[in-house]
C-alpha cells in the first residue's frame, strides 16, 4: 500500500446551477464515506460560488479504486450539464507538522 493522499476537487457551476451542483454532490458524499480507505470526503462552498471538495484517503491505491468506482460514475452523470468546465482534481502529499491531530489533514 502507498502513503496517505489528500485530494482537492474544484467544481465551478454554470451560472445559476450552484444549488443543483450541491444537490448532486450530497448523495456522493454519503456513498463514498462507506468506501474502504476514505478518511475524509467533504464539500465546502467558496463565496465566489465554486465548490471545493476535500478528500483524504489512506492510500493512492484505494483512491484509484474509488476513482474507477460506481459512486464517481454516478456523480459524474448527475453533474452533466451543471459545470462550467471539467472538475479540477489535485492530489497532494500530506506534510505533517505541529501536533498529530492538528498538523495533518
Amino acid at each position: 500500500m502507498s502513503e496517505p493522499v489528500v485530494v482537492t476537487a474544484l467544481f465551478i457551476p454554470v451560472e445559476g446551477k450552484l444549488d443543483e451542483v450541491i444537490a448532486a454532490l450530497r448523495p456522493a458524499i454519503a456513498a463514498v464515506h462507506e468506501e474502504e480507505g476514505c478518511e475524509l470526503y467533504a464539500i465546502n462552498q467558496h463565496p465566489d460560488g465554486t465548490v471545493l471538495m476535500i478528500e483524504k484517503w489512506t492510500s493512492t491505491d484505494l483512491l484509484d479504486i474509488h476513482g474507477a468506482g460506481p459512486a464517481v460514475a454516478a456523480l459524474n452523470a448527475s453533474l452533466e450539464g451543471l459545470l462550467a468546465r471539467p472538475v479540477e482534481v489535485t492530489r497532494l502529499a500530506p506534510i505533517p507538522a505541529g501536533t498529530p491531530m492538528q498538523g495533518e489533514l
